[in-house]
């Protein structure tokens, strides 16, 4: 098995558990919060596709997904065109509304193509090149695609704990 090929697998396990964590869900679930400083479980989501598709447009020099096939403007955030959701306040986190998870999971899935075409064309060599240097050491591709792996599983563990937090409260 190859680098690319385990890279392939673990993003395609990510595509799953976003399906999963919105399957079903309305309004009130997408937007549970079990406090008011919380994230939701859309908030998550929305996040966690924002910084894949930002890391990975700007690793492999593409466009992000977010403005090339204009998400952005069908999600209608109030919020800055180029906004990850890094470092987002409480009151930013309740600006991310949706009135179904179409969105999140169509959005989802078209960064998930767009992360897919980039990794099959990959050489073990490429994982080697440095695409940031404001980090000591600087970051290599490698880590970068590692990374946001890591990243993106940890938010979607915790909108599938949200989950279950709403389904037993709503029980």
């Amino acid at each position: 098995m190859h680098a690319k090929d385990i890279l392939i697998d673990g993003y395609g396990r990510i595509q799953e558990e976003v399906h999963a964590a919105l399957d079903g869900l309305g309004p009130d679930g997408l937007h549970f919060r079990p406090d008011p400083g919380a994230n939701s479980i859309a908030w998550l989501v929305w996040h966690l596709t924002r910084v894949q598709d930002d890391h990975i447009a700007d690793a492999f020099d593409l466009d992000q997904v977010w403005l090339s096939q204009d998400w952005q403007k069908r999600f209608g955030l109030d919020l800055p065109r180029h906004d990850t959701g890094f470092g987002h306040s409480p009151a930013k986190v309740a600006k991310v509304r949706v009135e179904s998870a179409d969105p999140l999971t169509g959005y989802y899935d078209a960064v998930h193509e767009q992360t897919l075409g980039a990794l099959r064309g990959l050489a073990a060599k490429d994982l080697e090149r440095v695409v940031d240097e404001r980090w000591d050491p600087p970051v290599t591709l490698g880590v970068r695609l590692v990374s946001v792996l890591s990243d993106d599983l940890q938010h979607i563990g915790q909108a599938a704990y949200l989950r279950g937090l709403f389904q037993s409260a709503a029980a």
